[in-house]
Order: structure tokens, then sequence, then C-alpha cells
């Protein structure tokens, strides 16, 4: 690993929060694998860095990584509370960590604006996927804190968005330009999410209002049944780097992408418009199954695996890398923030508007 560290400063019996001096001697620098194009590893050069205080005075050097690799992991800085994990994001970002709205998976609130990561069984593998791409209000930032690693799996892979993109074919970026992604979910007890948790509200009216605002057509199939409908573009530049992104949940939302077990036993309980998730083309006609197949391909080639350390904090440029979850035995608690809510009116998009 590339150490960056210098000479380094005779800084003494300094306390863990003192310091706050914006100095890149105190740490040191390099990819956590060899031959693997994030993330970037930052680790201490010496006892008693407080992550916190230094992100304070080097929130420069923090965005130009993000930048450049989409994902930093910061390992060996002793986060002791998840409290103190807010805290960080708080520094390390515009807005803070913000609440988790228009829900599409299950979470549960650990504290503050602090959540699980997604509440899925052990056993079962999460697809890579940007947080909320299907969202007309999605988080530009997303942070990761393992609390206590799994005895066996539970990795979160990442993968960068730019080399997926450039893997798929030009026919199928140029097709998903024009015709952009569909997405057609339903809520309710017993399927999918329920509109209240989804919403967090139990006023219908306010569900009408939050969708109205943003493009999302309703139809109240029943009291407790929601069905939503909206269209949202697949590729789009990030707002910072100018950088094309892929940035849709076309494949991860799709009922072909879940473990066949899953999508068969879904098949045989629900009629596909009443799935908890599918999508479509912008016009509502079908995704072809080849090309999903290549688009998960893709997906998959650029994952990168790693084991995760009790107190790894991981930052993620949401638009700039995916991130998934590989299955695992024995406990395991890794908590999430997410933080600077973009909207589509802050991206450029591209191909039909």
């Amino acid at each position: 690993m590339e150490n960056t560290t210098s000479a380094r400063p005779s800084l003494g019996a300094i306390k863990r929060k003192s310091v706050g001096a914006a100095q890149t001697e105190w740490i040191k620098t390099g990819m956590l694998l060899p031959d693997k194009s994030m993330p970037l590893l930052v680790q201490p050069a010496i006892d008693g860095i407080d992550l916190k205080e230094w992100a304070k005075a080097n929130r420069p050097f923090i965005e130009e990584n993000l930048l450049k690799y989409g994902a930093v992991l910061f390992r060996g800085f002793a986060i002791k509370a998840i409290s103190e994990f807010e805290e960080i994001i708080g520094v390390m970002s515009d807005s803070g960590a913000i609440e988790y709205t228009f829900r599409a998976s299950p979470r549960s609130r650990v504290e503050g604006h602090v959540y699980t990561s997604t509440d899925y069984p052990a056993d079962q593998p999460i697809f890579p996927h940007n947080e909320h791409s299907y969202s007309p209000v999605f988080p530009l930032r997303i942070f990761f804190y393992s609390v206590i690693p799994a005895e066996e799996g539970g990795e979160t892979p990442i993968g960068d968005c730019r080399r997926i993109f450039k893997r798929i074919p030009a026919e199928i970026v140029e097709r998903f330009k024009q015709k952009r992604v569909m997405y057609v979910r339903n809520y309710a007890d017993g399927f999918g999410l329920p509109w209240r948790a989804v919403f967090q509200t139990e006023d219908r009216a306010e569900v009408e209002a939050y969708c109205l605002e943003r493009g999302i057509a309703t139809e109240w199939i029943s009291d407790e049944h929601l069905r939503t409908r909206q269209s949202g573009p697949a590729v789009v530049k990030h707002p910072r780097t100018g950088e094309s992104c892929w940035f849709n949940h076309a494949t991860f939302f799709h009922i072909t992408t879940l473990p066949p077990v899953l999508r068969d036993g879904m098949l045989a309980q629900f009629k596909e418009e009443n799935l908890p998730t599918q999508t479509y083309y912008g016009d509502g006609s079908p995704i072809e199954h080849d090309i999903l197949e290549v688009l998960r391909d893709c997906y998959r080639q650029e994952m990168v695996d790693f084991p995760w350390q009790k107190g790894d904090f991981l930052a993620v440029d949401n638009m700039l890398a995916v991130h998934a979850r590989n299955p695992y035995k024995g406990a395991r608690k890794t908590v999430v923030g997410m933080a600077e809510p973009t909207t589509w009116k802050d991206v450029q998009i591209e191909g039909v508007a």
C-alpha cells in the first residue's frame, strides 16, 4: 500500500479530541486492493487522530478523493458510538444525515438519522444499486459504519459506475436514454412495504401531495393498497464532475433480478401488475430479458468485495458508486446514513427530457 506520510510532526501526547489542523501528514493513504480502482483506504499514521475533527479540517481532501475514487474507506479511527458516526457525516457533507423517505427497502431507525442497512434475511444477497436512483430526490452521499462485522460473509461490495457505464453496449445505453425507465410499485400489507412505512405518514392526502409534486402517478386499489407509476432517466451527468453516470433502478427493481427461489415464489403469488416493484421502458413496454442479463453482468464484473473490520467507516458518492450486500452468518450490524439530497433538477439528464 502506498504510504503518503512524510515527515510526521512531533505531536507528543495529543488528546484524541484536539486533532483539528488540516494535516494530511497525520494519515496514510493507498488503495485497499492494489488491483482494484476503489476504495481509497485512509488510516491514521499516528495514534489519537479523531476522525470528526480531522475531517472537519480536511473536507477538500475528502471531497477530492470521493470524486476521484467514488468511495473512501476510513479504517482504524476508533469511532466509539453511532452518535459519533452521525456527527462525522455532519462534517463530511453539506446537509448532515437526512431522513430516509420514499422508502424502497425495509430499514429500522437506530437513532437520529442513522438506520440499519437493509433488513433482508441474512441468507439473501442484495444486488448492486445506487441508493434511491429511482427517486426524484436521492442522496448524493451515503455512509456506512461497521458496528459488528459478520462472522462469515456480509461484505458490502461496491462498484465504479463510470466503469459499469463503459461496459454497457452503446445501443443499450442509447435505447434507455431515449425511452427512459418506468417504475411501478405496489405498497400494501402482506407484500412490498406498506404505504404508511414508505411515506412515513398516516394521511393519504399527504401521500398524494408528495407524489403529485414529484410527478408520481397514484392509484388506490384499496384503502391499504397503493400503486404508483413514475418515469425517470437512465443516464445523468454528475453535478460536480460532469461525468456520465448509469444511474437508475431498471435492473435492481426488475423481478428477474431476484434470486430464482424468490422470483419464482413472487410470480406464483402475484400478477405482474401487483408485484412490489417492476420496471419497464418509460413508454410502458417490457425490458427485454437478454438486455437485463447484459446489464446484470456489467454490474457484477465491476464489484469489489472486502471484509468489514469493526469500526470501519465507508464514505460513498452515490452517483459514482453502487453498493450491494453479500449473504452472511452470525451477528452483523452495519448502519447507514445518507446526506446531500439531490433532485433531477440538479443534474443534467441525457436523452429525452
